[in-house]
């Protein structure tokens, strides 16, 4: 995976990378981390696609979809699909990437304080968890809880590799899985990143 520059002076005051810091990347490459053309990436969502539990899903919502790669592709498995992002540069190049796909929406939110409300049958959070601060990963974990309806899933995938950010790719799983309002499905573990499915009790 591409290293991007580092996250010094680009926090928020809870310690969370800040948007503008994802807003300067994209308008400087409109894929930083090669997400369209890197093999690592293409064998990390086929992996997060081949582990989920169902053939298909009412509503689903990525969290933290940047330009609309694996956006595109989790919309073949849903009914509707909501991706959300941080930058709204990011946001323009999945919108048109997804251009075609009337049941894709995407919207500029700031994660956790404008999680989506749901209800959701699905939620992916890949390669964006750790990018959150302690305190507003657990805020995340709560709004996650209500908005992903009971028995319903979530979706963890993460680099392992070493960043600045303010979690790790094991911090971020091990906050969802210690959490007794998720039962874990499914988990593994590969040399450049984790992936963990859960159900909500």
């Amino acid at each position: 995976m591409p290293s991007p520059p580092p996250t010094t002076g680009a926090r928020t005051s809870s310690g969370s990378i800040a948007p503008a810091y994802f807003d300067r990347l994209y308008r400087a490459d409109a894929d930083p981390w090669a997400y369209a053309s890197s093999p690592y990436e293409a064998a990390k969502y086929a992996a997060t696609l081949a582990a989920l539990p169902r053939a298909r899903y009412r509503r689903a919502v990525e969290l933290g979809c940047s330009i609309g790669v694996l956006t595109r592709q989790l919309a073949a498995r849903a009914d509707a699909v909501l991706g959300v992002d941080v930058s709204e540069v990011a946001l323009g190049h999945a919108r048109r990437r997804c251009a075609d796909l009337g049941h894709v929406v995407f919207e500029r939110r700031t994660l956790p304080a404008e999680t989506p409300p749901g209800p959701f049958d699905v939620a992916v959070l890949s390669e964006a968890g750790y990018y959150l601060s302690a305190p507003d990963l657990g805020a995340l974990a709560d709004a996650l809880a209500d908005a992903v309806e009971p028995g319903g899933h979530l979706v963890l995938t993460h680099w392992t590799g070493e960043t600045d950010y303010p979690q790790t790719a094991d911090a971020v799983h091990d906050r969802f899985l210690a959490d007794a309002r998720w039962r874990p499905l499914d988990g593994h573990r590969t040399a450049d990143y984790r992936l963990d499915v859960l159900a909500r009790r």
